[in-house]
């Protein structure tokens, strides 16, 4: 099987566990959405604990890392209760919907944070995917469902952050698992207070739905891991969007619900940009390799631009009197990098994020 189907399958699989976790938080009933994430989270801790344990990885940070662990795990958290709010109050297909903003957040976050430059399609997605949005939570003084749905909104801003400082932790060289430790011990943490003086007891099979979304959390989580591992963001990242599809086939099978048409329009356009955003950066990262005639040492200096956004890294050289950057070639490994830099006669080179 080749690697790409891996990847595929994983994701998919990803997505199904997200679903699945999303069923179990709806079938939990009406506990607190506080009470709901700090045993989701619970999970995860023991989980992540046990792989950085297994991998002999010790539970310890670079200076510097703290506060982008930290942001992190506070946007992530903000994220799992709105969303867990959303579920509550929404049908699961558009709290799954308005949370799958999360990637035109991270556009926007990279622009606002890391000054990194937006491009026609970048910003004609971003407007399309909010225009759908709105098809799904319908703006109206009449509309109950709202207040939830701009939670529900809100869920996606504070994933959006959470992914943007997740990657600039990847470019940092930390592990995966310990973000992912550190993220849910935080969580427990936060929420801790809320469950020690408003705790509601749980019956047993509360209990058990709410361990079977804690262990779908982990099973997601360890899959899209895994499938970014077999195949790059740019070949499989559209196929999370399938999650979008099992949370409206068990919100229907189990729950009786069906989205309107507004919803179903809403899912199509956001769907829609990301499918646009999918091909816009497959296609720029299969472009031919731009070549520089000359290599000016005085005039010149080597960069490796890194996208916060897509990922993507990109060489070339950037003008130090006017900042103009000329594009070299696109870099998918560490062996290529090794190639631009000898093809050029470089020793180092500086990274821009």
């Amino acid at each position: 099987m080749r690697t790409q189907t891996k990847g595929i399958i994983c994701i998919i699989l990803s997505a199904f566990c997200f679903a699945v976790m999303g069923v179990c938080v709806r079938a939990a009933g009406d506990l607190p959405s506080f009470e709901k994430s700090f045993f989701r989270n619970l999970i995860s801790a023991f989980i992540a604990l046990a792989a950085l344990l297994k991998s002999h990885t010790p539970i310890r940070w670079k200076e510097g890392d703290l506060k982008y662990l930290l942001l992190r795990s506070a946007f992530g958290t903000v994220g799992i209760l709105c969303n867990f709010y959303a579920v509550d109050h929404l049908m699961i297909s558009d709290a799954s919907m308005l949370n799958k903003m999360s990637p035109f957040f991270v556009i926007i976050f990279s622009w606002l944070i890391l000054k990194e430059k937006l491009n026609t399609v970048q910003i004609l997605a971003v407007i399309g995917a909010f225009t759908g949005s709105l098809f799904v939570i319908k703006p109206s003084i009449s509309n109950m469902d709202l207040v939830p749905s701009l939670i529900g909104l809100l869920g996606g801003l504070g994933a959006g952050a959470a992914y943007t400082m997740v990657r600039i932790l990847g470019q940092r060289g930390v592990k995966g698992p310990l973000v992912v430790f550190f993220f849910s011990a935080f969580s427990c943490l936060v929420t801790l207070p809320y469950l020690i003086f408003a705790y509601e007891p749980m019956t047993m099979q509360q209990l058990l739905i709410m361990l079977g979304a804690g262990l779908a959390a982990a099973g997601g989580q360890f899959a899209v891991t895994r499938a970014y591992y077999y195949a790059p963001a740019k070949e499989i990242s559209v196929y999370d969007y399938s999650q979008i599809i099992f949370s409206s086939i068990l919100g229907f099978v189990l729950f009786e619900q069906i989205p309107d048409g507004y919803s179903i329009f809403g899912y199509l356009m956001i769907c829609g940009m990301a499918i646009m955003m999918f091909l816009y950066n497959r296609n720029r990262q299969e472009k031919p390799e731009k070549t520089l005639k000359t290599y000016d040492r005085e005039n010149l200096k080597p960069i490796l631009k890194c996208s916060i956004c897509t990922g993507e890294k990109v060489a070339g050289f950037k003008n130090i009197h006017n900042g103009r950057f000329e594009e070299v070639m696109v870099i998918r490994n560490e062996q290529e990098l090794e190639a631009f830099k000898s093809k050029y006669g470089i020793d180092e080179i500086s990274k821009e994020y």
